[in-house]
């Protein structure tokens, strides 16, 4: 795959809605482009999963996640004179919200905007507001809104995709919809190939309320080796916590993941020269891996990270090699894994 089929294909992915619990829409746009790979990709409670590679008894079984969903909002009600109280899904840094265009998603979209102050009538700064305080104007009036609109129905943040100059793509959603992209160029490029390993793709639901399709994903595959492919935090490398973009992958370090699968993927990276980063951490790792440790009598569970900047906002931003490299790492791991 290469940069411009790349752009396409998150272009796709990004585009399409699914807050937690809520992901269909985001399901029906990946389904047909698992299927490519995986002719028995299927939708389970939320999940999508499908299987390929080796079906010999003793084969190491390999399970590939990312998740599906995306942070957001949800409806708590329509007040009396017509604004929308809503509350978040997933964590949201509440500094970006005055003034942010959402699309709610009730009977039929319908766009929003949240609520702000003009500076001109504020006397001094504008203290950040609280979840109760929150309102998003659709235009509609109470009456007319609450036959479109109820509680529970979700929220998206409005973000225009695009490509920046130096090769990098924003957009809403690029976590972790990048890791979907990542695995699918991983597919491409193993097409055809014959494997030593057995390999079920999971694209899992509900990641940023608790990692809660990675628990049931994780136990129905009941796979020997899990990745988690997901996205972490570009900077400029001085921070431990940080990859710098466009250098490649970060290979997860952490006392709660399999040290044995950490090599695997590093020896892979040097074995095929491509550029790698440590993402070393003390404790747990925030991602499905986590989930994948504690399933059933324990996967032996790795992450794979993404460095993107301005992560949980609606302008996430990834070096597209850094996803095309992500895939290479993966099918090189693949190629090489034996359990």
């Amino acid at each position: 795959m290469n940069r411009n089929q790349l752009t396409d294909l998150l272009t796709v992915l990004c585009g399409a809605s699914g807050i937690s619990g809520n992901e269909d829409r985001a399901v029906q746009t990946v389904l047909p482009l698992l299927r490519e790979y995986c002719p028995d990709a299927r939708c389970v409670h939320g999940n999508v999963t499908g299987s390929f590679g080796s079906d010999a008894p003793d084969a190491p079984h390999v399970l590939l996640d990312a998740h599906i969903d995306q942070i957001g909002m949800i409806v708590t009600s329509v007040t009396e004179d017509g604004f929308v109280t809503a509350a978040n899904v997933g964590g949201i840094d509440r500094r970006l919200l005055p003034a942010q265009r959402v699309m709610l998603h009730g009977t039929k979209d319908i766009p929003g905007v949240l609520c702000c102050t003009p500076p001109h009538l504020m006397d001094g700064e504008e203290q950040v507001q609280k979840w109760d305080e929150v309102r998003i104007d659709t235009g509609y009036g109470a009456a007319e809104l609450r036959d479109i609109l109820h509680p529970g129905d979700s929220v998206t943040f409005c973000g225009t995709a695009a490509v920046m100059p130096g090769g990098r793509f924003t957009s809403p959603a690029v976590d972790d919809r990048s890791g979907m992209a990542a695995i699918l160029c991983a597919l491409s490029e193993l097409q055809g190939e014959v494997l030593p390993c057995r390999v079920t793709v999971l694209f899992s639901a509900q990641e940023e309320v608790g990692e809660r399709g990675a628990a049931i994903g994780g136990y129905a595959a009941d796979p020997d080796i899990a990745l988690a492919v997901d996205v972490s935090f570009a900077g400029d490398g001085k921070r431990s916590e940080t990859g710098i973009a466009g250098k490649g992958p970060m290979i997860g370090y952490s006392p709660s993941l399999s040290r044995r699968v950490s090599e695997g993927l590093r020896e892979a990276a040097e074995a095929e020269d491509i550029p790698w980063q440590y993402e070393v951490m003390n404790s747990t790792t925030g991602t499905n891996a986590d989930r994948f440790s504690v399933t059933r009598a324990g996967i032996s569970a790795c992450t794979v990270s993404i460095p993107i900047f301005y992560m949980h906002t609606p302008a996430e931003v990834v070096d597209l090699e850094d996803v095309l490299l992500t895939g290479r790492l993966i099918a090189a791991y693949l190629r090489r894994c034996r359990g």
